[in-house]
């Protein structure tokens, strides 16, 4: 399993204005620090214990995002440091994250999770409830966090049209929200980020208008489940 390799041949096949996030969860810190010396900077924790961790004993430039689903009484451990957290589903995180922002004076980055998934498993907001979140005062005031963008993740299946019809539609999701924006509808929106793809979708994800994908078992192997 050569991690450099694998690195290398992800960012040769993707276009580059996509960003990669190598997927660490699970991994030890030398298979991380492989990575990093092969160039890599942005890396994706699920757990919080293990994020924190890694970031204490890895290098300080490292990039960190939280992509799993975070719970509000976890936040403050990872407030200090996180660069950009994925999965915001509900406001009261919003909330918790801005708190933790503002007492560690960070704004701390953050993407609304969207539930394109025909699985009921999956976390997020739908289209009418993330429009309101977006135009409610109470989202205004919260002034430590940015919303750069929105996640979502397709179901798992191996029927590619229905992944694509997923990923296409939060794409227009996306697309809707900038022209609101760009009215004045929704002031607060200039986001950049689409997060999809994973490992086994990603290609399909880009073609569809995907700027950050989520790679672990093609850049590290298969998952090591403890």
């Amino acid at each position: 399993m050569n991690i450099t390799e694998n690195l290398q041949q992800i960012k040769a096949s993707i276009p580059k204005h996509v960003t990669l996030v190598a997927v660490s969860k699970t991994k030890p810190n030398t298979a991380i620090l492989e990575a990093y010396q092969a160039g890599q900077r942005v890396f994706g924790e699920n757990k919080v214990q293990e994020l924190t961790e890694k970031y204490e004993s890895l290098p300080k430039d490292i990039e960190w995002h939280m992509i799993g689903h975070l719970q509000s009484n976890k936040v403050k451990y990872i407030a200090p440091f996180v660069s950009l957290i994925h999965g915001v589903d509900s406001f009261n995180l919003l909330k918790e994250i801005n708190k933790r922002a503002t007492q560690n004076e960070r704004v701390i980055n953050c993407l609304l999770q969207i539930h394109i998934a025909e699985e009921a498993t999956k976390f997020g907001f739908d289209e009418k409830e993330v429009i309101e979140l977006l135009q409610s005062e109470a989202f205004q005031d919260l002034k430590n966090i940015k919303i750069v963008g929105l996640m979502g993740m397709a179901t798992f299946t191996d029927n590619e049209n229905q992944i694509r019809k997923e990923f296409r539609s939060l794409k227009q999701l996306f697309d809707k929200l900038q022209t609101l924006s760009t009215q004045g509808t929704l002031s607060t929106f200039q986001h950049t980020t689409l997060s999809m793809g994973m490992s086994g979708d990603y290609q399909i994800a880009i073609e569809e208008g995907s700027t950050m994908i989520r790679v672990g078992s093609s850049i590290f192997g298969e998952r090591n489940y403890h």
